[in-house]
């Protein structure tokens, strides 16, 4: 939302409001600046106007006009891993580095654009910009999403997802040593000094609950499987940032490090969070049966863990 700050002039005086408006913003219809006026966004020394006000020498004008509205998303033939799909749903694979859905600075090569190439028939409830989308992974991460192909679908699998009846298995690399079992019950919500972040000392939070199910531990890192039984933003990344061991390769939640041990000097190589959705389980939409997934780790993040990874430990947590 962008807002303009504008005083009218001795000359200007004497017209309707919406009038004077149309002729000094460029872009904007009569039809258009009446919209903005019936929603509050035009105020005249602070106080809310109708179109009809006139306009006086001096008057100060603040008028909010939103941003243009974001293109219908289109369809767009990239790498797409799908996992599993039938007549109610397809299971995908996302890579790092893909965001799920067309926003601001990013109107092309999203999930959804790879989606909308490769399936014909996606539910329409998230709206023209995120067709069939119930849930998301972050642009860093990478791992297993499952997306409705119609509303009947999308309205089912939200429900499991509010009802928390998902189960979300997460494999990550923190710093530090982490015992297997914790649980992290932080309530996290939007940083109020930055807003592209979330923290737990947030203004208005959510509730939020995290639980480490497996680790692995080695000098100076573990590799551990984190359930979470809550979907927020940033969830997995935020807590384990509050407790101290943020997971590597983390920028935006401390998990960088420029002096590391030599045997992990690998993981500076490392150009997005250690975080991966391993596997997904929920129930069919149409049937009710169980339907569980489970994707290894990308060559990324395994050639790292290869090279930091002692000869006698073993490859996975447990």
């Amino acid at each position: 939302m962008e807002a303009h700050r504008l005083e009218v002039s001795a000359e200007e005086a004497g017209v309707r409001v919406d009038r004077y408006l149309t002729g000094v913003l460029a872009g904007q219809s009569r039809s258009q600046i009446q919209r903005l006026i019936k929603e509050g966004k035009v105020t005249i020394e602070g106080l809310v106007v109708r179109a009809n006000r006139a306009v006086h020498a001096g008057d100060t004008i603040v008028i909010e006009i939103p941003e243009p509205a974001a293109p219908e998303p289109q369809p767009e033939a990239l790498d797409l891993d799908i996992v599993y799909q039938d007549a109610d749903l397809v299971v995908v694979n996302k890579p790092a580095g893909m965001v799920v859905h067309p926003a601001a600075g990013h109107a092309q090569g999203t999930l959804v654009n790879a989606l909308l190439h490769e399936i014909k028939d996606l539910s329409g409830i998230g709206g023209e910009m995120r067709p069939g989308i119930v849930h998301r992974l972050d642009r860093g991460t990478s791992g297993l999403m499952v997306v409705a192909k119609h509303d009947r679908a999308h309205a089912e699998l939200a429900r499991q997802f509010h009802d928390r009846e998902v189960e979300k298995e997460y494999v990550a690399l923190v710093w530090g040593v982490v015992q297997p079992g914790r649980r992290i019950d932080l309530p996290i919500g939007r940083d109020p000094a930055d807003r592209k972040k979330m923290s737990a000392r947030a203004r208005r939070t959510r509730s939020a609950a995290t639980r480490i199910t497996g680790a692995l531990q080695m000098p100076g890192v573990t590799l551990i499987h984190v359930a979470i039984l809550t979907g927020r933003t940033h969830q997995i990344r935020v807590h384990l940032s509050e407790i101290g061991h943020p997971i590597v390769g983390d920028a935006t939640y401390g998990g960088l490090r420029r002096r590391v041990a030599f045997e992990l000097r690998p993981l500076l190589a490392l150009e997005r969070p250690f975080l991966h959705a391993g596997r997904l389980v929920f129930h069919h939409p149409a049937d009710g049966r169980k339907m569980a997934f489970e994707a290894p780790l990308p060559p990324d993040l395994q050639s790292v863990l290869d090279l930091i990874l002692p000869e006698d430990y073993e490859r996975s947590p447990s």
